[in-house]
């Protein structure tokens, strides 16, 4: 593993956001060397305490932060927080518009008394029609026709993961490092808005484009037009589903050899890649019935060995076993306040052959680092307290 790819080392960064896109925006920017301080309430992240699918939210994108409690309702809170972004590279935030300009730091008003600071807006939408309203991952989903081309047609569903939000803090971070190296250049600092609605956009764009043209909609996944001849789920002779694909004339030949299907391979009526899409109704039950006759074992080191493209059908919970999850580097362990421990994926990709290993990935207690962040801006015990939210008695 690689431990030292530290590209932001001595980067600032401070994030006031909750859920998923605001915070996985501050975790990448963490991973890559960046000290991230996340700006809780008195009472601690609510995310914190989510329950059901939920439950992963604040340990999966909050590794390796420094935590400190503002009471930004207060004067002495809000005080606090402009010190500290006196001493920032980067401001991550997910507020609504107006909260964030009723508290005196709309982007326009950061960059005037902090001329160098990046200010990434982590938004439900780019600035136009929707810009104020509310937005969350499954409605954009549905907005944009993710959640369409997901489901059968009548029945739109929403994608197993948060991969909006998730990718829409990516588009964060990248940004940030585009500012970064333009402040480098200036010495500005600039005002980021990424939109979760855009995002989606983006990845439903292939199928927009296949409209403008050829003038026809895609249908939903589950009833696409096949460009493969093989490209389907299966189940072997103990009832196991695998995922196998044939793309190209040559997977073809080497699929029929492997499953014994001479009669296919041979048939005059299947030489052509097309030939073979087109017969797909009455090949893909042959195929299916060779695999259903083949264990499970047997055919994933045949389509290995074959070059098949192939999956089993597995669940997230499978991945804590899988050899090549992990590998070193794979998966992360990292620490709850509490003591638990948890495993976690790393970033996915390699630097010079290794994985980067990040400096800390574990998650602070509510409030661990105020004392320490405070101080060293030069406050004393008693405005610590004031900025805190101890002072009324709650806990930082």
């Amino acid at each position: 593993m690689t431990e030292g790819f530290k590209p932001l080392e001595g980067i600032r960064v401070v994030e006031m956001s909750h859920m998923i896109m605001g915070p996985s925006c501050g975790m990448f920017l963490g991973f890559l060397g960046a000290e991230v301080i996340k700006v809780e309430p008195p009472e601690g992240d609510k995310t914190r305490h989510l329950t059901g699918m939920g439950r992963g939210f604040f340990p999966t994108f909050n590794r390796g932060k420094k935590s400190i409690t503002l009471d930004l309702k207060s004067e002495a809170g809000r005080s606090a927080l402009d010190g500290l972004l006196q001493t920032a590279d980067v401001f991550v935030e997910n507020f609504r518009d107006e909260s964030l300009a009723k508290m005196g730091f709309a982007p326009d008003v950061l960059r005037a008394k902090h001329p160098g600071l990046i200010v990434a807006s982590c938004k439900g939408f780019l600035h136009g029609p929707y810009e104020n309203r509310t937005a969350m991952d499954e409605v954009v989903q549905m907005m944009t026709g993710m959640a369409y081309m997901t489901g059968p047609t009548g029945r739109p569903l929403r994608i197993g993961s948060s991969a909006n939000d998730i990718m829409g803090g990516l588009f964060g971070a990248f940004s940030v490092l585009g500012a970064l190296l333009q402040r480098g250049k200036d010495g500005d600092g600039h005002a980021i808005r990424v939109g979760l609605f855009e995002n989606c956009l983006l990845l439903v764009a292939q199928h927009m484009v296949q409209f403008d043209i050829e003038g026809r909609e895609a249908p939903p996944m589950p009833e696409r037009e096949f460009s493969w001849p093989v490209y389907d789920i299966f189940e072997s002779r103990e009832g196991r589903q695998i995922f196998v694909g044939a793309v190209t004339e040559g997977q073809w030949v080497v699929l029929c050899d492997i499953l014994g299907l001479a009669e296919l391979k041979d048939d005059p009526r299947l030489q052509k890649r097309m030939d073979q899409i087109e017969a797909r109704d009455w090949t893909i039950p042959l195929v299916a019935r060779a695999v259903a006759g083949r264990g499970f074992e047997e055919l994933i080191a045949a389509f290995e060995a074959a070059g098949i493209p192939f999956s089993p059908i597995h669940r997230p919970a499978e991945m804590y076993e899988d050899p090549h999850v992990n590998r070193p580097g794979g998966l992360l362990t990292s620490s709850l306040p509490d003591g638990q421990s948890y495993r976690a994926p790393g970033f996915p990709f390699e630097v010079d052959g290794a994985a980067p290993v990040p400096f800390g990935v574990d998650i602070p207690d509510i409030g661990d680092d105020t004392q320490s962040v405070l101080a060293n801006l030069g406050l004393d015990q008693e405005a610590i307290a004031a900025a805190s939210g101890k002072a009324q008695g709650r806990a930082a």
